[in-house]
């Protein structure tokens, strides 16, 4: 429950410094004082909800370095360092992308890819997975995650984000309109929104924004699945990925930071399956068995 919070709560907390912002500045100009422009409104919740969506891609690898202590492996340092470096080459040349960033990291099994697009990526390892898996199984995930940038998965998933924020912001202000006007009824003489429509916004951005997560949780399992498909069409066999799966799922998954927990190969399950940025390991097992 409190992950899930964490993971609602940063998306929204991009839109409400935002949103402090332009009405700082006065640039919020669709409250006219004939009532609502909303063609103005729709074109500034664009903005705002493909700002924050895209002020996060943008950021996406510099915050998952930070927020994980992830180290690029610039001159491997070791025999394992090596075939991690060398592995994930050989699989971004079969992918047919830029060579990513490669880093390792502290902390129980997990791995994750991010980055602003194809040819401006990172995989990186954790080291419990680095060092309680098989060579098998490892390259298994990181054809995962490659798949992941080969897919264009951070920028689809971005763009779904966007979207749905702008539907948020733009919902949560034409209701606000009407409650303000409702409450303002009596009284001709106001002019401008009210307290009742600032109260209205910032409740419709968190529920409607809970709602929005629920959209955007289904298309982070659904890419998790064809990123599993993407994994065994790398290796030309979907069995080290059923083996990585099974092996994943009798272990503890790192709780990666929350603006990341969509990124991991794996993740702790939510408190309600329509808030899980994975599907259940059974389900991505079957999915791939079926691919035999």
């Amino acid at each position: 429950m409190k992950r899930t919070l964490l993971l609602i709560g940063t998306n929204i907390a991009i839109m409400v410094v935002l949103g402090i912002f332009v009405n700082i500045f006065g640039l919020n100009r669709f409250m006219s004082a004939n009532g609502l422009n909303l063609p103005m409104l729709l074109m500034f919740a664009a903005v705002m909800g493909f700002g924050g969506a895209f002020i996060s891609l943008a950021m996406s690898k510099t915050m998952a370095k930070w927020s994980t202590g992830a180290q690029i492996i610039a001159q491997p340092r070791n025999a394992d360092e090596q075939w991690l470096f060398d592995t994930v080459a050989k699989l971004a040349q079969r992918a047919q992308i830029a060579m990513p960033e490669v880093a390792i990291y502290e902390g129980e099994p997990n791995a994750f890819a991010t980055g602003p697009s194809k040819n401006n990526s990172l995989v990186a390892v954790s080291t419990g997975l680095l060092y309680s898996m098989t060579h098998r199984e490892i390259e298994a995930v990181l054809a995962h995650e490659v798949a992941h940038v080969k897919n264009g998965d951070m920028v689809t998933l971005t763009l779904i984000q966007g979207v749905v924020n702008t539907f948020v912001f733009f919902l949560a202000r034409v209701v606000g309109y009407l409650v303000d006007s409702f409450l303002k009824r009596d009284n001709e003489e106001s002019s401008g929104p009210g307290m009742g429509y600032y109260i209205t916004v910032v409740v419709c951005d968190i529920v409607f924004g809970i709602l929005a997560s629920v959209i955007v949780m289904y298309f982070s399992r659904q890419r998790e699945f064809r990123a599993d498909a993407g994994a065994a069409q790398l290796l030309g066999d979907s069995a080290p990925m059923v083996d990585a799966l099974r092996r994943l799922g009798g272990m503890e998954p790192n709780a990666l930071p929350s603006n990341m927990a969509s990124s991991g190969i794996a993740d702790k399950a939510a408190w309600s399956a329509m808030f899980s940025s994975h599907p259940p390991m059974e389900d991505r097992i079957a999915a791939l068995q079926a691919m035999r």
